[in-house]
């Protein structure tokens, strides 16, 4: 069972504190990784989690993939190692190469904030222990640049391979097929739009996204 999260921060993250609060309420450690380190301190889980990177002035995690301890991140994702990239950190690691595709503006161009539903689409991975495919979850979304793009090749793979996690029941962002949610071909490493660290009390307005986090930490 994990223990120990390392939560990543960049210049200009703004939800370590968010991921590292509901790891605690669920039971586990907390600790943050900075940017600059080139180790990752022997944590059981990575967390890398959202807000702007770098000021996401070049394409969003475009400049965090250089980051030092991206190098150690994508050496224990390739080991194994359970990464959950929320956000901007989902965007982080379609930047890195440690999930396929790339999120881009959203349809419309307009900044979404608001609470959203999506559906498990796979639960071979390290958020959907106890879940079902078809299990709907309330999880709010904070972003300007979430639509999922990908060629058709790539899709194709994701779709035979059971790498879509979540899809949105009502898509608010323009992403291809829906979707809010990918892993790699081995499942340890996830990238979601949707904020579930956001969503771990009634008080937040949803409950939903403690079952994510209490997986990735079961894992």
């Amino acid at each position: 069972m994990t223990q120990r999260v390392g939560v990543i921060r960049f210049p200009g993250t703004n939800c370590e504190f968010d991921t590292i609060d509901a790891v605690r309420a669920l039971g586990g450690e907390a600790e943050i990784l900075w940017h600059s380190d080139s180790s990752i301190k022997n944590v059981d889980a990575i967390v890398i989690p959202g807000g702007f990177a770098h000021g996401d002035y070049l394409r969003c995690g475009a400049i965090a993939r250089f980051s030092p301890v991206m190098e150690a991140v994508s050496d224990f994702a390739l080991a194994g190692g359970p990464v959950l990239g929320i956000c901007n950190g989902f965007q982080v690691l379609t930047e890195a190469g440690l999930l396929p595709g790339a999120l881009q503006k959203n349809a419309g161009m307009k900044f979404l904030c608001s609470m959203q539903q999506i559906e498990f689409v796979s639960t071979q991975n390290v958020v959907g222990k106890g879940s079902q495919v078809g299990d709907c979850l309330q999880i709010p979304i904070n972003h300007f640049e979430g639509n999922y793009v990908c060629s058709p090749e790539i899709l194709s793979r994701l779709e035979t391979q059971e790498q879509i996690v979540f899809r949105y029941t009502d898509n608010p962002n323009g992403s291809i097929k829906d979707i809010a949610g990918i892993c790699n071909e081995a499942g340890n490493v996830v990238g979601m739009m949707p904020h579930p660290e956001r969503a771990t009390s009634d008080l937040l307005g949803s409950n939903d996204g403690a079952a994510l986090i209490q997986s990735f930490l079961s894992v």
